[in-house]
Parts: structure tokens; C-alpha cells; sequence
């Protein structure tokens, strides 16, 4: 089989070997009784072997309620510690062990153990970016798409959001709680400006800019919409308008061609692309479905405080 890397260290396919990597794929995956679930920032031939693609919560959803003994994540770290704690029957494989969130890693347990103490009366709402120890010690798990509905959901009047503070930022904006957002951030999101927004808006006059809420509040500002990953999508199908501009993971813009055909989707940035995302390859997902390794497993005496926090965000 022939494939080489390109600059950034991805491996990279002609075209018979894609459609060879994928046939294999296919065939292990019935032989092994497997599902394979997909970000929607995953490259586009994993994206276009996955049995469901998705953000966070459509993939946690999917974790629990697809039938299947093995659960191969092409995501990041916390996505499929996610699914282990979920489903902690079924084996959830990680092909990229080295696919990890950034932002995930700017919050620990102990740091989160100490705001309590500052905060005693406070809520803890943490993004499902973060690790599963970090679950452990919240009250609830929130995503991208539900962040406001899950904030508004607690009795407290005060709620510390860990660890994503344009994700708090953004929440805090359809609450009266008052919320203390932490200091971390998305690498792919923070990056966007107001002045890319108004340059994008020049080369596509007309174009309807969608963006997603890790986006800091000043380009947040500059958009038409606000929108995780499956409402960018949705709005898109349902919008009259032809012509978007997308300000989220280039990833996406994959998803956005095959699923809404006559629509033109420009990305706001050629830069923002995540480079944890992309470090899945059929290679990989070939190799994990025939060794069952890399292996993601949870202590139990974390995954089942975790997992109430999680569960409780799915019962809303």
C-alpha cells in the first residue's frame, strides 16, 4: 500500500488506497460486531466511514444507544472516555492515543476542588472537554449545544463553568445566574477575530455567518448566528439563503457538502483546523479494529461519579 505524510505529520492516501483502507475497515467492523462514531472535525474519509457522525452530545447519545460490542471513537481523549464511562460494557477503542483536547488539560480536579472551596454555594457545570476526573467533581456536564439550557437547569444562583470561559461567556449571556467562567479556551476558536469576520464578510457579500460559542464574545458579536457544530448544520439545511460563512473547525465544512447539496460554505479561517482532530487515519482505525487496542478504560470509582454528571445532562 502506498501513502505518504504530508508537513504537518498526517498520513495521506491516493485514492485506491482510501477505498481499499475503507472496504477493510467495513468488513472488520461487521466481523466484530463494531460501530465506529465520528466527530464532525474527524478528516473526511473517517467521516465517511462512521456509522453516526456528530458533536459531543449526539455522539454521547449514541455511545449509549447504539447496539454493538465495540465502539471505535475517531475523536479526541475525552470523547472516548466519554463513551467508556456511558457504555462500560462495550470495548471503546481510541485509534489516535495521542488525540488530545488542549482545553480538556486546562482544568484538573484539584484546581476544580479548590474553587469549591471559594465558592461553596456555587454549581459546577463542566464542558464535556474536559477529563473524566474533572466530571467526577462536577454537578453536571454541559456541550456546546445545550451549555445555556444546562446552566439555566440548576438551582443554584452561582455556577462555576469550567473550563471553556467563551462557552461561560456565552451562556452567561441568557441567564440571570451569575456564572464564574475559567480561564481555558479552544485553540481553534479563540484564534478567530472581528477583522476575519468583516474580511470573510467582504469576499462573500450576502453570506450568512455562522460561528460557533467557544468563539470569543467579540466575534460572537460580528455573527449573524450562534451555533454548535449540528445547529451550524441544521441552519444551514433550513436556511433559504445559499451562501454561509462557517466559524468553526474546518472539519465541518465536509459534512456541511454531502448533507446540504446547492449550498456554498465558506470556512472564516483556512487556519482553523485541529490538529488533535485530524490524527485519526484509516491506518489507525484499520489497526484498532483488528488488535481491539488502543483501549479506553475508566476506574470505576471515577466513571461512576462522572457518569452521573453526564447522565444528568442526557435526562434534560
Amino acid at each position: 500500500m502506498t501513502y505518504h505524510y504530508d508537513t504537518t505529520g498526517r498520513v495521506c492516501y491516493l485514492m485506491q488506497d482510501i477505498t481499499m483502507l475503507q472496504k477493510e475497515i467495513l468488513r472488520l467492523k461487521k466481523q466484530k460486531n463494531a460501530f465506529i462514531l465520528a466527530h464532525n472535525y474527524q478528516r473526511p474519509e473517517i467521516q465517511d466511514i462512521a456509522d453516526v457522525i456528530g458533536d459531543s452530545l449526539e455522539l454521547a447519545r449514541a455511545a449509549v444507544g447504539k447496539k454493538g460490542d465495540i465502539i471505535v471513537f475517531c475523536g479526541v481523549d475525552f470523547m472516548a472516555e466519554t463513551a467508556a464511562i456511558l457504555s462500560p460494557e462495550k470495548t471503546v477503542l481510541l485509534p489516535a492515543t495521542d488525540a488530545c483536547c488542549p482545553m480538556a488539560g486546562m482544568v484538573s480536579s484539584d484546581e476544580l476542588r479548590f474553587a469549591r472551596t471559594r465558592h461553596p454555594d456555587a454549581a459546577v457545570v463542566c464542558y464535556v472537554n474536559t477529563t473524566a476526573d474533572v466530571k467526577a467533581e462536577s454537578d453536571i456536564c454541559c456541550t456546546s449545544a445545550n451549555a445555556v439550557k444546562v446552566v439555566n437547569s440548576v438551582k443554584e444562583d452561582t455556577v462555576i463553568f469550567v473550563p471553556d470561559k467563551n462557552l461561560g461567556q456565552y451562556a452567561a449571556r441568557f441567564t440571570k445566574k451569575t456564572v464564574l467562567p475559567w480561564e481555558g479556551f479552544c485553540l481553534v476558536h479563540d484564534r478567530y477575530t472581528p477583522s476575519e469576520v468583516a474580511r470573510a464578510k467582504e469576499e462573500h457579500p450576502g453570506a450568512v455567518v455562522l460561528v460557533h460559542p467557544e468563539c470569543r464574545p467579540e466575534v460572537i458579536d460580528c455573527a449573524d448566528h450562534v451555533a454548535s457544530t449540528s445547529g451550524i448544520l441544521n441552519h444551514v439545511k433550513s436556511d433559504p439563503q445559499n451562501e454561509f460563512i462557517i466559524g468553526t473547525e474546518n472539519g465541518m465544512l465536509h459534512r456541511l457538502a454531502k448533507e446540504c447539496p446547492g449550498k456554498h460554505c465558506y470556512p472564516l479561517s483556512d487556519k482553523a483546523v485541529c490538529v488533535n482532530m485530524k490524527k485519526t487515519d484509516l491506518v489507525k482505525v484499520r489497526d484498532a479494529l483488528v488488535t481491539l487496542k488502543p483501549r479506553i478504560t475508566v476506574p470505576e470509582e471515577i466513571a461512576s461519579r462522572a457518569r452521573g454528571a453526564i447522565e444528568r445532562m442526557l435526562a434534560l
